[in-house]
């Protein structure tokens, strides 16, 4: 049997502009797997919802909250991992639409190494 400790994920949007968003997760206890390396799961959840900052335009998000993003589609490609140090979810448009929008999302390590980009497609909600 593996036992595994789940615990909180800690992460910080850093930057938040009309076409960019940043954010910044301390590789902890809560977001390993049981190898000691950060949990695919985890890196896709975090470049989600940076994506998804970017596409509602604010960090306030408050449940029930009109014209939310709902993710269509996540389109993933694992390219990397790490044990230790900070990783960065860095997301931008590829398309911006009224009803519909894209976006880019890359996760880096600390060394600017690639470890994973995500494509989202958002609905906006009424």
């Amino acid at each position: 049997m593996i036992k595994q400790h789940v615990g909180d994920i800690t992460f910080e949007i850093t930057e938040l502009t009309p076409d960019r968003a940043t954010g910044v997760m301390p590789v902890a206890d809560g977001v390993l797997n049981p190898f000691g390396t950060v949990h695919a799961g985890a890196m896709v959840w975090f470049a989600d919802t940076v994506a998804t900052t970017l596409a509602l335009g604010s960090e306030d998000v408050q449940p029930g909250h009109s014209g939310f993003p709902l993710a269509l589609t996540l389109n993933v490609v694992l390219l990397g991992n790490r044990s230790d140090g900070v990783i960065t979810a860095t997301s931008e448009f590829v398309k911006r639409g009224r009803t519909i929008a894209t976006v880019r999302t890359l996760v880096s390590g600390p060394d600017g190494r690639p470890l994973l980009e995500l494509t989202s497609t958002h609905l906006y909600s009424r």
